[in-house]
């Protein structure tokens, strides 16, 4: 029983340095830290850049995405944009093709099959010239300085990949878009620290972020998390990522519970995957080791920390009645998220009870995508989310 009870606390701590210390120490860490000052300058002669990106129905979004990169303040005659239909059927093609017709910088490329996002900007990027890629989603918005303040960090040769600041826009109330935005926001703090104190920030936000070509691995076909796939190839070769905090984006976050869940198996399918190639990383015992532990590892494996408390709590309450006091503490927690669920149904939202609502529906998801990893994964085309929510 004593061994019982040192394991379900171990676990229940584990989760706690993942979600509440781990970020706290870093950021704290991370804001007595400078970012990399060894960067270029607008009047540098500034490396030519790729941007790169795959397009699957994206009219909503498509024509608002190349005017804001038209409106960068990045020399023109550096940038080149290529861009994929994936076999697009809505207007999406006809809207790329009228910037395409009189524009030298950009290079459109149609195809009549499925091929996947992976699939395209592995294709893109052999085409590109330029001695930056920079990989970016069609609903991912910049600002005017976003691609210099991206590219500027490639003046140290030490760092191979720059992440973007994310930042999200036409928030709801009535859905899980406050939730989701509070929880990215936080990771996109958390990573930008890791970035200033060991060089490894643990994945960048997909949506929008640079790598030197050189560096730059095509990624499996069947690989659904391909932007941590190439920050891990990144610090696999021991070089760095960090993030810079000027070069921010936009983004509407995702509000539909339902749609975010599927998408979240989907992730989370593709994070195991990931932790199959690279945990030998973990045996290097740096800064690298302890944020992939911390900050991924360990979130992966929260669903079955949890399932693991729920099963031995009955065991340790019957042999303890101090225990009562935790399952006080888990009757609450499971009256809360019915709760939110029934509020939800007469149109009450309330934002605390939601955030557990979205923490138990993430953590299910990662719990039904790692038995989608043992399936076996054939390929990553998937329909992307709803724009616009």
């Amino acid at each position: 029983m004593l061994l019982l009870e040192i394991l379900f606390w171990t676990v229940f701590l584990l989760i706690a340095h993942s979600y509440i210390f781990y970020p706290l120490f870093t950021q704290l860490i991370g804001r007595k830290l400078k970012n990399n000052s060894l960067v270029y300058y607008k009047e540098d002669e500034l490396p030519t850049l790729s941007i790169l990106m795959a397009a699957h129905n994206e009219e909503a979004v498509i024509q608002e995405k190349i005017e804001s990169i038209l409106y960068s303040d990045y020399p023109a005659e550096k940038i080149e944009i290529l861009i994929g239909s994936d076999c697009s059927t809505d207007k999406t093609n006809a809207i790329i093709e009228q910037f395409a017709k009189n524009n030298s910088q950009f290079h459109f490329y149609e195809f009549s099959t499925r091929t996947g996002k992976i699939g395209i900007v592995n294709f893109l990027s052999k085409k590109a010239t330029g001695s930056i890629l920079l990989l970016t989603d069609a609903n991912v918005i910049f600002q005017k300085n976003t691609l210099f303040e991206l590219v500027k960090h490639f003046k140290n040769t030490e760092i191979s990949l720059v992440d973007s600041f994310m930042k999200h826009r036409n928030l709801k109330t009535d859905g899980i878009s406050h939730q989701e935005s509070g929880y990215i926001s936080n990771e996109v703090n958390t990573k930008h620290a890791e970035g200033k104190i060991w060089g490894s920030l643990m994945g960048p936000f997909g949506g929008c972020f640079a790598i030197r070509k050189e560096d730059f691995k095509p990624v499996p076909s069947n690989f659904l998390v391909d932007d941590f796939y190439t920050c891990m190839q990144v610090l696999q070769a021991k070089k760095r990522c960090i993030s810079e905090e000027n070069a921010i984006v936009l983004e509407d976050v995702s509000n539909n519970l339902q749609v975010e869940f599927k998408r979240k198996i989907r992730i989370s399918a593709g994070n195991f995957q990931n932790l199959s190639k690279f945990w030998p990383l973990l045996l290097r015992l740096n800064g690298t080791a302890f944020a992939f532990f911390s900050h991924k590892v360990l979130r992966w494996l929260t669903p079955f920390f949890i399932l693991y408390i729920l099963l031995i709590f009955p065991f340790l309450l019957e042999n303890n009645e101090n225990y009562k006091y935790f399952g006080l503490f888990l009757l609450i927690m499971f009256a809360a998220l019915g709760f939110d669920f029934v509020l939800k149904k007469v149109n009450i939202h309330l934002s605390v009870l939601r955030f557990l609502t979205h923490f138990a529906t993430m953590n299910i998801a990662l719990f039904l995508g790692f038995f989608r990893y043992l399936k076996g994964i054939k390929s990553s085309i998937w329909e992307p989310t709803e724009r616009n929510q």
